[in-house]
């Protein structure tokens, strides 16, 4: 009779749990000034359904048998500053999200990392910012199951498209460095459908230009990088797209701000929230959007 018992313990203790599934995309990184590279995306942790995490690996694990009454911390990054108006200034990288809560191993995206200026390296982050036009320096690197790494400028005054900074990683992978025939393109953000339709989000930037063209950030939030005399276009917020490049002589623009998403049975959401974050529902489930930091309480 004992064993019968706890048996039907274990099956309570395991109704009575929560599973919530997130998207957690940290704030996208500013970029260089003067031919200045591109910010790289903020980091892209995703465990709903069979969707891919950053740098399109697998999918992460959704947090699982949470305790009623646990409060879950969410912390929304904002985007990463520009670099100062100094062809040796690195930006800044965007700020980390994060859920954090008693019982649970908190989930960190990074933030993605800020572009060099002209003779400057990009930084490191969620995923890697470019470097500025000069090639002696290096490109960021990405985080692995976050985002890809950031591309390497362009310097020689031939072809179409003459001295360029490099590009921001994205969510999808690696930035792709311009050429003489080529722009500096911010690499692509990656698609979920968390929220109940497709949304992509953590493109990198693209880079600053010498010339009138301008280099496009990728899919997802990325800004456009600057051309001639032409101040580099800020990441969308809460998408945590890198910011573009400043085209010459010009400062880049800033990352976009991140976001997190939970999403969980409707027969299990508590309703007690703070910061304010959206409430939909999309079948048997609801969804937080948090555009700013916040709590749920489960």
């Amino acid at each position: 009779m004992s064993g019968l018992l706890t048996i039907a313990s274990g099956i309570n203790a395991t109704q009575k749990g929560y599973t919530i599934s997130y998207l957690v995309v940290a704030g996208g990184g500013g970029a260089g000034y003067d031919r200045g590279g591109a910010g790289g995306a903020g980091g892209y942790i995703n465990s709903y359904s069979t969707e891919t995490s950053g740098d399109s690996s697998s999918t992460a694990t959704p947090l699982k048998n949470v305790d009623s009454g646990i409060t879950l911390t969410i912390t929304v990054g904002s985007g990463g500053a520009p670099g100062a108006a100094s062809t040796s200034s690195q930006s800044s990288n965007g700020s980390n999200s994060a859920i954090a809560g008693s019982g649970i191993t908190t989930i960190t995206s990074l933030g993605g990392g800020g572009g060099g200026s002209q003779v400057a390296s990009g930084l490191s982050g969620g995923a890697g910012g470019g470097n500025g036009s000069q090639v002696t320096s290096s490109a960021g690197a990405g985080t692995a199951n976050q985002g890809g790494d950031g591309s390497v400028g362009y310097n020689i005054e031939s072809g179409t498209y003459y001295r360029q900074g490099g590009s921001g990683g994205g969510a999808s992978g690696n930035a792709t460095a311009g050429s003489s025939s080529a722009l500096s393109r911010g690499a692509n953000g990656l698609s979920s459908s968390i929220t109940g339709s497709a949304v992509t989000r953590g493109g990198g930037g693209g880079g600053g230009m010498q010339l009138n063209a301008t280099a496009n950030g990728g899919s997802g939030g990325g800004g456009r990088g600057g051309g001639y005399l032409q101040t580099g276009f800020n990441g969308t917020a809460n998408t945590g797209g890198g910011a573009g490049g400043g085209g010459d002589n010009r400062q880049g623009g800033t990352g976009g701000s991140g976001v997190v998403i939970l999403r969980m049975l409707t027969s299990k959401y508590s309703g007690t929230t703070t910061g304010s974050p959206s409430v939909t529902t999309s079948g048997d489930d609801t969804i937080l959007v948090f555009n700013s930091s916040g709590t749920y309480t489960t």
